[in-house]
């Protein structure tokens, strides 16, 4: 299993702290938020990986090269970083990912390691972490069948039919990943929807057969670091 964080965005909403510093290298207790993640990965046997930078990129390569000499870590540029949305940084993993079972990350979750653990083990293919909680406008929600198949995933859909938010971590079978690439091409290539998220892409892929179940993480810690105010109610938590 391979995992691919996306790492590139400037973070703008948590600014002033993000002025000099990638989002994911602000701490939390002590640690920063990719070293969480990093670490995490590891524990569950993951070191094979795929970091897609961007904003102060050589800040977050030198923090993993020094501090992670033991897994086999990659980057990818997404040089476009101001313009574009995860959608295309995921685009760019595509020599590492398309064809493989692999994770995928967003770079400012601050969660539990369980979490990973429950994907890995979970008998689905394709499985994302979903968390039950009072929904917004701004989360990515999900709205899905009884069996626990996705049928929508946006921040658009419907709150009253969502079961939950996206957690930001998903696990992808090879047969699911090659299909992906294939869309994006079509997305971004094609269509130059370079700026959406990419949870687009998983909704154009539903009516084609290739979909997520979720799997209910409510029990384990996790949480998007989006704001100052996200930042300030963790940065002294113990996780």
């Amino acid at each position: 299993m391979k995992a691919v964080i996306l790492a590139a965005g400037v973070a703008s909403r948590l600014r002033p702290l993000t002025e000099n510093t990638p989002k994911c290298l602000l701490k939390v207790n002590g640690k920063t938020l990719l070293e969480r993640t990093l670490d995490n990965l590891i524990e569950n046997g993951i070191s094979d990986l795929l970091i897609v930078t961007g904003y102060l990129q050589e800040m977050i390569k030198d923090f993993v090269l020094k501090h992670y000499p033991q897994i086999n870590v990659q980057f990818i540029e997404n040089k476009d970083f101001a313009t574009t949305n995860n959608i295309y940084s995921l685009f760019l993993a595509e020599s590492f990912a398309n064809g493989e079972n692999f994770l995928l990350l967003d770079s400012d979750i601050l969660f539990s390691k369980d979490i990973i653990s429950a994907l890995l083990k979970d008998e689905n293919p394709d499985t994302l972490a979903m968390n039950r909680h009072e929904l917004g406008e701004e989360e990515i929600k999900i709205i899905s069948d009884d069996d626990c198949n996705v049928l929508e995933i946006s921040k658009v859909c419907s709150i009253e039919k969502a079961v939950g938010e996206s957690v930001g971590l998903e696990k992808f079978s090879a047969r699911y990943s090659k299909a992906l690439f294939k869309e994006l091409h079509q997305m971004i290539d094609n269509e130059g929807l370079s700026n959406v998220f990419y949870e687009k892409a998983f909704e154009r892929l539903i009516p084609q057969g290739y979909i997520f179940k979720y799997l209910d993480t409510t029990d384990f810690f996790s949480m998007e670091i989006d704001t100052v105010e996200d930042y300030e109610k963790v940065k002294d938590l113990k996780i």
